[in-house]
């Protein structure tokens, strides 16, 4: 139906109960974008325990605000929302749509509605006098639409597949992924995405040392894991308790983006992902992301869904020699291309639906899908690491893992004086990089391992390929490094991950020293490439420079 004319002016009122729900709502918004005939509210429908995280997401959203019982007591020419539950029926539209928001309907919860039915596909929910509440039915997938058909014939003669409207910025933000991955100090390791849903049966409950585990037990020059957690979870929790419940994990490089876009654009930057069930891990296997599955829960998951599918044909986690030993791609496309349809088409297709709803001619202009921001993840530098060394002739192969890990080490490299008291007095290994201007190379070497007997080497970095360092028996040397190259790429080694790897090779050629006419040459083996190091006597003036 078109518009004929008169007041063309329409109301949009966006209703959820959940961080999650008005997620997929503002990633749907844009449907209207340049069209100034559109006023659009907001209103948390109450009744849900995760409300409070929908709160603070909406208040950092900007969007305008109208509260629940007043939304009740006006009209409103479209209801968009994307969740059945709740006191919807008391809100009046002239026309309603209701939208999944999540990749399909996967899960059954046990303790509402039709205990063995999918949550969003239950008529206990989808119909209100026993019509169907919405106008329209927007699904991601055709076999959404059968499933349905099943469970709710009524609902289904109103339902069109559109697609998903999240997938398409993911894959919309594939050429941003190494402006994400550089977001993330990334370089070249492997970042490693653990998926969290919310629930008795989620990785978080079931697991909740894997986190842990995964950030110990890997090479932080090899890996770095981001955790991933459903904002329901964090709703029940808060963010506050699972910021604290994870504290030692964060100082250890764990990476908690937010709920809102972050998880999407840290989903577009990983390597590959371990998962319980829930639907995120459909998003990764859509990307081509290898999936590992983790989920140990029996009552929720759905046979035959496709998440059910995914987690069937993806590998299980066993442990980190299932991560070190994972292929470049285990994806399963199957069940990834069972739950989205119409891949780029998203917005465009709702726009039509929607305006055909609001009786009016859609705006001419295309509507893209928006590409993800960089992601805004705070991470911390590891001021200390537990350093593995060995050292076969002229080759010194480093791995290194945070303080805290249990693995034996070699020795622990601290940064001075940026690490610990107690790290700072057992490191065998300090450095640090100009800034303060109080010292020379010359005078804080010499007075760190006057001051610690527990220092064996004293190291000032004093650029990315220059470093000058003190051993407590062979003196004041110089280290120069040259970049690694492989597959028509540069690699820098971390200039402190090379004095491990001089301390190392020092403590076992007691004999073997460079002259200035014949320089030691190294190479050190830090995962994933080779530097080459060269090693000569410290010059006065390296010795001489302000630190």
């Amino acid at each position: 139906m078109r518009d004929t004319g008169g007041d063309q002016r329409r109301s949009v009122l966006l209703a959820f109960r959940s961080a999650v729900a008005l997620h997929r709502l503002l990633d749907v918004l844009p449907v209207f974008e340049g069209d100034g005939r559109i006023s659009r509210w907001f209103t948390l429908v109450p009744g849900s325990r995760f409300d409070l995280e929908a709160l603070a997401a909406l208040d950092r959203s900007g969007a305008r605000v109208i509260d629940f019982e007043q939304a009740t007591d006006r009209p409103f020419d479209l209801i968009l929302t994307t969740s059945p539950k709740g006191a919807l029926a008391s809100l009046s539209g002239r026309a309603r749509a209701l939208l999944p928001h999540g990749a399909g309907f996967n899960k059954a919860l046990h303790d509402e509605g039709s205990p063995e039915l999918p949550s969003g596909l239950d008529p206990a929910f989808l119909l209100s006098d026993g019509a169907p509440w919405a106008d329209l039915h927007g699904l991601g997938h055709a076999e959404q639409l059968s499933r349905l058909a099943e469970f709710c014939p009524p609902a289904a003669t109103r339902a069109v597949v559109v697609g998903d409207p999240t997938l398409d910025r993911m894959l919309e933000s594939g050429p941003r992924r190494e402006a994400y991955r550089a977001a993330l100090d990334l370089g070249d390791r492997t970042l490693l995405a653990v998926l969290s849903t919310w629930g008795p049966e989620s990785l978080l409950v079931q697991r909740p040392d894997l986190p842990g585990e995964l950030v110990l037990g890997l090479p932080v020059d090899r890996y770095r894991v981001a955790l991933l957690v459903h904002p329901n979870e964090i709703g029940e929790r808060s963010r506050l308790d699972l910021t604290e419940q994870f504290r030692p994990e964060l100082r250890a490089g764990l990476l908690l983006p937010s709920p809102h876009q972050d998880w999407a654009a840290v989903l577009v930057a990983a390597d590959a992902v371990i998962t319980d069930h829930g639907s995120t891990a459909l998003y990764a296997a859509a990307l081509g992301r290898p999936v590992l599955n983790a989920y140990d829960g029996s009552r929720e998951l759905i046979a035959g869904t496709p998440m059910a599918r995914l987690l069937a044909a993806a590998p299980r986690f066993t442990g980190l020699e299932t991560v070190r030993g994972l292929p470049p791609s285990t994806a399963a496309p199957g069940p990834a291309a069972d739950a989205f349809d119409r891949p780029g088409q998203a917005l465009g297709l709702l726009r039509t639906e929607l305006y055909r709803l609001l009786d009016l001619t859609p705006p001419q202009r295309a509507v893209p899908a928006q590409p993800l921001p960089v992601p805004s993840v705070p991470r911390s530098a590891a001021p200390a690491l537990a350093v593995r060394a060995e050292v076969d002739g002229q080759r010194v192969r480093v791995e290194r893992f945070p303080a805290a890990t249990d693995l034996p080490i070699h020795h622990l490299s601290a940064e001075h004086p940026v690490a610990g008291l107690a790290q700072v007095r057992s490191a065998a290994v300090l450095w640090r990089r100009p800034g303060s201007g109080r010292w020379t190379v010359s005078g804080w070497t010499a007075h760190v391992l006057a001051e610690l007997p527990a220092c064996l080497t004293a190291a000032a970095v004093l650029s990315a390929d220059r470093i000058v360092l003190r051993h407590r028996q062979r003196g004041a040397l110089t280290v120069r490094l040259a970049p690694g190259r492989s597959a028509g790429r540069i690699h820098h080694l971390d200039p402190s991950a090379a004095v491990s790897a001089v301390h190392a090779w020092l403590g076992t050629r007691p004999t073997l020293s460079p002259t200035p006419d014949r320089p030691v040459e190294l190479d050190c083996v830090l995962a994933p490439f080779t530097a080459h190091l060269t090693i000569s006597p410290a010059l006065a003036a390296e010795l001489d420079a302000e630190l």
